[in-house]
């Protein structure tokens, strides 16, 4: 049966109105005959109170916390019996050629640059869809034919999934998300799935960080080691995006047969995806980067180790209750960086620290931080927007905080790149 007979004579409710749930409409309307499909655009609190009773089905959007705390176990679980995504619509139909990304760090970066290598060499039209671009039901059609399918996925896409592709990758897992998760080990559980999920025959790809996960797949621990990144030259900063061509590499190969020289020419030209360590200019005499990307402490450190004339950081965002010890003890030790701290985060930074370092300053905004750059960054030096924080509650998402952080910079100083 084909998941679209799946909707057919059933009463569907789409939870959530975003670009997703719009997308969903979209889809429902013209690949299936359900006897109604409605929205509902209200809170977990009002689902339990019967909003979704009188419904079959209920497609959720990502980013809804679902169950909510506190919840009737009973009540909740028959809801969550109804409940399923747009995601988990498209690999039930697709996982037999679809490759699942997923990761903390890079894995942006690595579905794009899989796709881009398949694109060149294997002979077949690649799809990128998922937690990157358009939703993946805009995709339904195209991925029918002879096409390869590249999902970045995140924990909310993966948190309820039942199904999982057939090639699963999961980079890397560092302390992420936990104003929604609550923990470390919900955030893990919700990632797993895109291994947890898989059946026999189906391989998985595990960076060197990820715990061991249960399931009926070939699990393949991905280490590199100095010889095997040797001949990967990108244009990207960061040892980190070597590793994640590495990935690229070895799936390409194993799984494609794509000989490993033309994986490696097709690398060098790969271009950095915006707001990822990405050189935004000269102004003022100082290079400026972007990496609002950058949400956690860990990202940071990696920027400013990566970034050849990096003198400078912004940093602080919303404050999710993640540890940044990592963070605080690169501050010490590293008197050659100068750190801007900004927002809730950065409050907190500086308490945490608990002594006044020369090298540690703050301001209350981007703006505020953007100006003091231009103070204190020595002239042919880096400054670099690494905010290891969530933009939520002061921008819209990360790409909205890169770009104000652009417009700040160029209205500052005057224009000097090449």
């Amino acid at each position: 049966m084909s998941v679209t007979e799946l909707f057919n004579d059933k009463k569907v409710l789409i939870w959530g109105y975003g670009r997703e749930g719009k997308s969903t409409e979209k889809w429902l309307d013209s690949h299936t005959h359900t006897s109604c499909t409605d929205i509902f655009k209200g809170k977990p609190d009002e689902m339990l109170a019967g909003a979704g009773d009188a419904y079959d089905v209920i497609i959720k959007s990502p980013g809804i916390v679902w169950p909510p705390e506190g919840a009737d176990s009973v009540k909740s679980s028959q809801l969550t019996a109804k409940m399923t995504s747009q995601t988990e619509i498209f690999i039930r139909e697709y996982r037999n050629k679809t490759i699942g990304i997923t990761g903390t760090k890079g894995k942006s970066t690595t579905s794009s640059m899989l796709a881009h290598v398949l694109s060149e060499n294997s002979g077949k039209k690649v799809i990128l869809a998922g937690n990157i671009g358009l939703p993946c039901l805009d995709y339904y059609d195209d991925a029918a034919g002879d096409a390869i399918v590249v999902l970045e996925l995140s924990c909310h896409q993966l948190k309820s999934a039942k199904t999982a592709p057939y090639i699963s990758v999961f980079l890397d897992l560092y302390e992420e998300h936990l104003d929604y998760y609550g923990t470390m080990e919900a955030y893990f559980t919700a990632k797993s799935h895109i291994v947890s999920r898989q059946i026999a025959g189906d391989r998985a790809y595990l960076g060197e960080n990820v715990p061991a996960i249960r399931s009926a797949s070939e699990q393949i621990r991905v280490i590199p080691s100095e010889d095997d990144l040797k001949g990967i030259e990108l244009g990207l900063y960061g040892d980190h995006n070597r590793i994640n061509a590495y990935f690229v590499k070895k799936i390409c190969m194993d799984e494609f047969g794509i000989p490993g020289e033309r994986v490696l020419e097709s690398l060098k030209t790969f271009e950095a995806l915006p707001h990822r360590m990405k050189k935004i200019g000269t102004y003022g005499g100082i290079d400026w980067y972007d990496d609002s990307i950058s949400t956690i402490p860990e990202a940071a450190v990696s920027a400013a180790q990566s970034i050849p004339d990096a003198e400078v950081l912004l940093i602080g965002g919303m404050d999710r209750g993640i540890s940044y010890t990592v963070l605080e003890e690169f501050m010490k030790q590293h008197q050659e960086f100068k750190f801007i701290c900004m927002y809730a985060t950065g409050e907190r930074l500086l308490k945490e620290l608990g002594e006044k370092l020369s090298n540690v300053y703050y301001e209350p905004d981007l703006a505020g931080a953007v100006d003091r750059a231009f103070e204190i960054t020595t002239p042919g030096r880096g400054c670099i927007l690494s905010p290891a924080a969530a933009s939520y509650g002061y921008f819209k998402n990360f790409e909205e905080r890169g770009d104000r952080f652009e417009e700040l910079v160029r209205t500052h100083g005057s224009d000097q790149s090449v």
